[in-house]
């Protein structure tokens, strides 16, 4: 059975505001300005949809957007969000299940994998690979863990938490990067937050 963040959705950006500040914010932001105009987009766990407003202030319109949240309150909250002249189609449902043309030219993972047990991690991450054209940019946010003494204590409530709020399978990160490198994925843009526990990626297959 998926996570379902259903329980938490009415408290999920309070929460992690009063625990990272805007950093979890910051480092969905700071992908947006790889986005070429007129993008055909997929949000994949898109939460309760706050970067469709950010997505709007970069580009007001123009944007086609497929955004998938498989909690319904996450969705419902979602669908209440100004998204400016940007097309967005909603769709509450596990990614996985999901068919769609391969022709996105971008893909949006925010703090998805860490959800997941390995296996799930790899089945999902193929699944998203054979939407996104050969030469689309990938952005993903995720947490990282570099050694730092506090980094796995906070990791280790956050998995406690949200398994039992949500239903999470993980106990552990799996290997996101590990998945993009043996894919051919190559980063062109990167930038860390929270001590280096936070960490944004531009990956894309070929260049353009």
């Amino acid at each position: 059975m998926a996570a379902n963040y259903n329980n938490s959705a009415w408290f999920y950006d309070r929460l992690s505001r009063v625990v990272y500040g805007r950093a979890l914010v910051n480092a969905q932001v700071y992908l947006l300005q790889y986005i070429e105009p007129n993008s055909n987009i997929l949000i994949v766990g898109g939460g309760t949809g706050w970067i469709l407003e950010e997505l709007s202030r970069v580009y007001p319109s123009g944007l086609n957007i497929t955004y998938i949240e498989v909690s319904a309150k996450m969705t419902a909250l979602s669908k209440k969000r100004n998204v400016g002249g940007n097309r967005v189609t909603f769709i509450n449902d596990a990614i996985e299940n999901i068919v769609l043309p391969a022709d996105f030219d971008v893909v949006i993972t925010p703090f998805l994998f860490d959800n997941f047990a390995e296996q799930t991690m790899q089945k999902v991450f193929n699944h998203i690979n054979g939407l996104l054209k050969p030469t689309g940019l990938w952005l993903n946010t995720d947490f990282q863990l570099t050694g730092k003494w506090w980094q796995n204590g906070l990791l280790k409530s956050m998995f406690l938490f949200f398994k039992a709020w949500c239903g999470i399978e993980a106990s552990k990160l799996p290997g996101i990067e590990k998945q993009f490198e043996e894919n051919g994925y190559k980063t062109i843009a990167q930038k860390t937050f929270f001590g280096d526990f936070v960490i944004s990626k531009v990956y894309r297959l070929s260049e353009p």
